[in-house]
């Protein structure tokens, strides 16, 4: 019996000791998510609703930022505690050619950039870094009538567009019929790398949409 009670109690600690290598603390995190939003498909998606300042321009917009968000193995870290300040107004409006929205900027910045154990400056320098990293293929530039295809084209299209790039480092996102995102997996030095779980929450739609990136949609 004590045997099997001290196998049991090691057990435990091995189970607790799994937990806290996930335990949101800022830097401790596995690699990088960089989301790229197709923003037509978010504004056709939210309606009244959509920010306004990504919605209400008449500047075509086709994939924007997400967000670069920390992520484990399996899981992901988020809101996590720090000491500091938040991202004051000009970083913010410093980011609103990637990210079109200082809502979304300031909640990628609470929910993400808090766990990447970087300061708000920091973490948007990296976040440019990322999106700098990765080639958007010239057919998804800026389109004035909407795209039918289908996620494995899309896929295949930044993986021709990104010579390192690999299928196994990209995950197509939809919603519905419509194409939302494409999420691309980086190491801490923003290296493209494999990422299972991303890639296995790809969507598995056999067609989907691009509405078009002009007017009020974009």
């Amino acid at each position: 019996m004590r045997l099997l009670t001290a196998a049991l109690a090691a057990a435990a600690a091995l189970s607790c000791g799994a937990a806290q290598a996930q335990s949101d603390r800022p830097g401790d995190f596995d690699f990088y998510v960089l989301s790229l939003s197709w923003s037509p498909s978010y504004c056709a998606a939210k309606g009244s609703r959509a920010d306004p300042v990504q919605c209400g321009s008449a500047a075509p917009r086709g994939f924007v930022v997400h967000g670069l968000w920390p992520q484990y193995e399996r899981g992901f870290p988020g809101f996590c505690a720090v000491t500091g300040r938040n991202p004051t107004r000009a970083q913010v409006d410093g980011m609103l050619d990637l990210m079109p929205s200082p809502g979304l900027i300031r909640h990628q910045w609470r929910k993400h950039g808090t766990c990447s154990g970087l300061d708000p400056s920091s973490y948007f320098r990296q976040v440019r870094r990322a999106a700098e990293h990765v080639r958007v293929p010239p057919a998804f530039a800026a389109p004035d009538s909407p795209i039918e295809t289908s996620p494995a084209a899309v896929e295949e299209a930044f993986v021709a567009a990104n010579p390192s790039l690999r299928p196994s480092m990209i995950a197509v996102q939809c919603r519905g019929r419509l194409l939302n995102e494409v999420r691309v997996c980086m190491t801490k030095d923003l290296r493209f790398r494999p990422c299972a779980e991303v890639d296995r929450r790809a969507c598995r739609s056999d067609r989907v949409v691009l509405p078009a990136s002009g007017g009020d949609e974009g």
